[in-house]
């Protein structure tokens, strides 16, 4: 069994967040102000908020007015709120850019292996997104959870009655796609995204046999 990661494995998602985040960096800083003491900032405030309030982009909106009270030691006027919540039509899961390779690689995987898609997020925002990639039809089962830790992998090869060590985690992301995936048994396939959210990074053991490092999606189906 073939398990894919979503978003900056199968199309983009961080890229769009991180041109807000530029757009948003250029808006605070200031004299005394720098874009790096900006962005530590808002990745603290946007690692708090993951634990209390999920993921998603009206989590990321969150963090911004956030940041915004905790730069300019108020909270945001009527003008400062409407530019933010500008931003929320970035997020309307109308359309996704897929990475390259993928629907052709998924097809040719689908016709040898059984295939499941496992994505984090806010339900409705993720279902959005699935819908309008049209990649659903590869997959027996879509699954979109609120996190990605070594419960809920335990939990998906129990419910499809796979043995952990039959299955394979292929995702960009470290903390969340490969680690808790190895704590539960399972193999793993890790494609790095050079826009990765830093939130998702973390060390790989280099000796790790059970971890295929690969450079592009399309690469999958010389190993599977």
């Amino acid at each position: 069994m073939l398990i894919f990661d979503a978003d900056d494995t199968l199309w983009e998602n961080n890229v769009i967040f991180e041109r807000v985040i530029e757009e948003f960096v250029d808006w605070m800083e200031r004299p005394g102000l720098g874009r790096d003491e900006v962005r530590a900032v808002l990745d603290g405030i946007e690692a708090a908020n993951a634990v209390t309030y999920g993921y998603g982009s009206k989590v990321f909106l969150r963090s911004l007015g956030e940041c915004l009270a905790r730069l300019r030691g108020r909270a945001a006027n009527a003008r400062e709120a409407a530019r933010i919540e500008g931003w929320a039509a970035a997020f309307d899961g109308g359309t996704v850019e897929l990475i390259d390779g993928v629907p052709q690689t998924l097809a040719e995987l689908a016709a040898r292996h059984e295939l499941l898609m496992l994505t984090k997020g806010e339900a409705e925002e993720q279902r959005r997104k699935v819908a309008a990639s049209g990649l659903s039809k590869h997959f027996r089962g879509v699954h979109i959870v609120p996190e990605k830790d070594v419960t809920t992998y335990e939990e998906l090869v129990r419910e499809y009655g796979v043995a952990p060590a039959e299955a394979w985690m292929i995702g960009n992301s470290p903390r969340s796609d490969i680690l808790p995936a190895r704590s539960a048994g399972l193999n793993a396939v890790f494609i790095p995204h050079d826009r990765t959210w830093v939130l998702e990074h973390a060390e790989l053991d280099p000796a790790d046999g059970k971890v295929l490092r690969l450079g592009a999606f399309g690469e999958l189906v010389r190993h599977f």
